[in-house]
Order: structure tokens, then sequence, then C-alpha cells
């Protein structure tokens, strides 16, 4: 398996550094209210690269943080009266809910940066000792770029350019948790308690108060994962300074290499446009779903943009989605076996190593730099012909198997058996005798080329509350 890793600017071979299991961290929520589709459709590629490195065998151990601690977080709470954590845990129950709708796997560890607080200090502590930290005079401590001989590597900045600005245009310490690129040059690993704080602080050598937003990735990735770990996921904009100063402060604290892979999704458009709620383009999970569109409809969406590339995410793409799932429950329909359904497929034991058949492209696809459309688009190719093949006994449980690992790589979830039971209750209709014969004489027509004659008795069985399915070699007739 392949994937573009954002460190060397090529793509390269996935395979676990210690060779058992492939560990990976991605950036989770900044729980303050509900996730975006545009938070959404990253932590969708980022379960997708979990459940295709199942697949593979690759024994992936997957690590997605709770940012439950920062400017935001404080601010909103206290406007709204309540205590930091019943605030947060408001929304990390939101954001699991969503999480579910949309059938992300749950990771192996949900770590929240305030409960790794000792972590934290921990890394302060040693770049503070190693020369690469210092307390500021406004009490909070800051890590020195300067100190660092590799900054700038992944985003390929030249730290050179960077300014160090201890302070902002209005002269108070630049300690923000988020700030324009511009200004960004030494930044805040341990904040000291302000006013606005609140009671949200803790102890720490330096006195009180919290960490910096960069701060909790590097604590909470590498306990989990080890000081050097396989790959780092998250949304492009957290390249640079995010994911820059994570590597800064990670590789200064422990003289290692942080993470040996980096994958960044690329933001969408909604409607040709950024999304943003001045121009009424933004939307949550449920706005969407409030529109009539499935959970599972927006994550057809997803997948019909690749990682790397930008997503155009618009109504008439949700509905083409809407329709891709119809199509594929009908044709799941006619190449099922009658007591199966899809999910019946989607276990282990995967069938990596024993070959994908005639879904060979489409698995191709996913492991070629995660490329979900042409996986799509080769998976609908291969199901149509496997439909035509009436393939039977168990070398059509081998393809079904085959199109079970693939379906639960891109996460989809089909269930045939409504549309199962629509057609039998269909079959079993009696059609009255003038409806039958009104058909009679409208294929009658047909074989004889009275296209006018035919199109009317359509139309009058139409009216009656009838329609023609038409075949190659004759029709049935069900309630309209």
């Amino acid at each position: 398996m392949k994937l573009f890793n954002t460190l060397t600017r090529e793509n390269s071979e996935l395979s676990p550094l210690d060779g058992n299991k492939y560990r990976m961290y991605a950036c989770g929520p900044t729980v303050y209210g509900p996730a975006h589709i545009g938070n959404f459709i990253t932590f969708t590629r980022s379960d997708v690269l979990y459940r295709t490195l199942k697949v593979a065998g690759m024994n992936p151990f997957y690590v997605r943080n709770i940012t439950d601690v920062d400017d935001k977080t404080i601010r909103t709470s206290q406007e709204e009266g309540l205590t930091l954590k019943a605030f947060t845990e408001k929304w990390t129950d939101k954001f699991h809910k969503d999480c579910e709708l949309l059938n992300l796997l749950t990771p192996d560890v949900e770590p929240k940066a305030t409960e790794h607080i000792q972590e934290q200090l921990d890394i302060v502590q040693a770049l503070v000792e190693k020369g690469h930290a210092y307390q500021g005079a406004d009490g909070s401590v800051y890590y020195r770029v300067k100190s660092f001989c590799c900054y700038g590597k992944l985003s390929h900045f030249d730290p050179n350019e960077l300014k160090t600005q201890d302070t902002n245009s209005a002269g108070h310490a630049n300690d923000a948790d988020e700030y324009d690129r511009d200004s960004v040059a030494d930044f805040a690993l341990w904040k000291t308690r302000k006013p606005e704080d609140g009671e949200n602080y803790w102890n720490s050598p330096w006195g009180e108060g919290r960490p910096g937003w960069h701060l909790e990735c590097s604590a909470m990735s590498m306990k989990y994962l080890g000081e050097t770990f396989d790959l780092h996921a998250g949304g492009e904009d957290l390249c640079f300074p995010h994911h820059e100063n994570e590597i800064a402060q990670s590789e200064a604290a422990t003289g290692k290499e942080f993470c040996h892979h980096w994958m960044h999704s690329t933001h969408l458009m909604v409607e040709g446009k950024k999304m943003s709620k001045s121009l009424g383009n933004f939307f949550v999970l449920q706005d969407l779903i409030d529109k009539g569109y499935s959970p599972m409809t927006i994550r057809m969406a997803f997948l019909n943009g690749h990682y790397r590339q930008q997503l155009n995410f618009t109504f008439n793409g949700l509905d083409a989605a809407a329709s891709a799932l119809n199509k594929l429950a009908d044709m799941l329909l006619k190449t099922l076996p009658k007591d199966k359904n899809l999910s019946d497929y989607q276990k282990e034991p995967w069938p990596a190593e024993n070959g994908f058949g005639l879904f060979t492209n489409a698995w191709k696809a996913l492991n070629n730099d995660l490329n979900t459309p042409a996986a799509l688009g080769a998976m609908f190719s291969a199901l149509k012909k496997l439909t035509k093949q009436k393939l039977e006994g168990a070398a059509l449980d081998t393809e079904l198997k085959a199109l079970g690992a693939l379906t639960y790589s891109l996460g989809l979830e089909v269930d045939v058996e409504p549309l199962r039971k629509a057609v039998e209750e269909k079959s079993t209709v009696e059609v009255p005798v003038e409806i039958a014969a009104l058909a009679q004489k409208r294929w009658e027509a047909k074989q004889n080329k009275d296209w006018g004659a035919a199109d009317a008795l359509r139309n009058e069985l139409l009216e009656k509350g009838w329609k023609i399915l038409d075949s190659k070699d004759g029709f049935t007739v069900e309630p309209n």
C-alpha cells in the first residue's frame, strides 16, 4: 500500500516500523460545538485509511485525540455558565453520535487533553532543561524555534523568514492557541493563568496555567504510540503551524524522529465556495439530515473526492451519491443469495492475501494513495460483471467476500432486505383481468411498432395505478 507523504513529497509504501502494528494518530475535534462537514470529511478519510489497513493485514492501532481545553472551549463554556468538563462532555457526546451515524470506527484509544496534563508537563520540562524552551516575562513557557535546526521541514517553510514575536500588535504576550501563520515564531507550550481562564488551570513548575494547543498531540501520541510512530493524519490547515510545532517540540525533547509518514486531507468547497456561515453554506451533519439526506449518502459523497484534491461538495453531488447507493442496493439484490445481506460478507478473515477477483482494480485503487473515487468506479464495474456472470456456490462466495472487504474498507453499509421485501410484495400482487388485458394489448401494439397506441395504453395503465416493466422477451405489471 502506498500513500503520499507530506514530509517527503513522495508516494511511500506503508509498513509497520516495528514489524507488528501500524501505529497511526489523527488530530481529532476541538469540542466547543458540533463538528461541521469539513471536519467530518477529514475524519472519514482517516477512517477509510484505518479500515483499509485492517483489510490489508497491517494490524493498525489508531489514536485520535479530543481537544477539551483551549481558548475556545474555555471562553464558550464560561459564556454558557458551564464547567469546562460539563461543556466539553456535551459536545464530545454529540461528536460520537455523529461519528456513529457516518459509520466511523471507534479509534483504539481516544485520549483527552485534560486527562494528560502531566505528560504535557514532562515534555515542557525536558525542553526547558535542553534549552529549547524558556519562561517569558508574562510567566508562560515558550518554545524557542531557532533552537531547532529542522523547523519547517514538513511545511517547507524557511524558519529564517519567521520573525520572533514575543508580543502581538497590541503589545501583549503572543500566546494565543490560534493565530495567523505570518505572526508565528516562538509558540506557547505552557500558558500562564489569566483572569479570563476562571478555574481552568493546573499547577506546574512555572506557576498556575494550562497547556498550549500544540503540546497535547505530542504528549498523547507518544504515550500511546511511542516516541517514533508510523503515521500522523489531519487536515491540510494543520500542517503549519500545528504539525510543524509538534515535530519541533517532540524531536527536541526525545532526540528521535517523531513521525515517519504525514497524511494531510485537502479542504472541501461547498457549492463552489469556501464554507462560511456568512455565505449560508456552512453545514453540520444534522443540517443535511434535516434536508432529507441519509448519513450514508453523505459518506458516499465524501468518498467521491480524493483526499488530496479539493472536493466541491454540492447538493447535486449528494443527489448523485443517493442514486449511486440505490444502484448499489439494486445490483446487490441481483447478486446476493436470498438469505444473505452485504453485512454477512463484511467480516474477517479478509481476502487480501487471496486476491480480490473481479474487484482487484478497486482494491488496487485504494492501495494507490487511497484513491476512493477510482475504487468506487472500479467497484461498480466489477459488480456489473458479477451480476451478469450468474455465479453460484464457492465461486460466488469468493467474489462476495472480496466485495465485502472492499465495502468495509470504504465504510459503506447497504441493507438490501427492505428492497428484497418490496420486490417480494410486488410479485405477490394479483393483477386484475382488465389490467392484464390492457397490458397485453399494449405489448402487442409495441410488437407491431404502433408506438402511438402503445404509449396511449401505457398512460391509461398509469392512470389506473399500474406500470409496465419491459424486458427483452416480455413484460411485468406492478402497482405504480
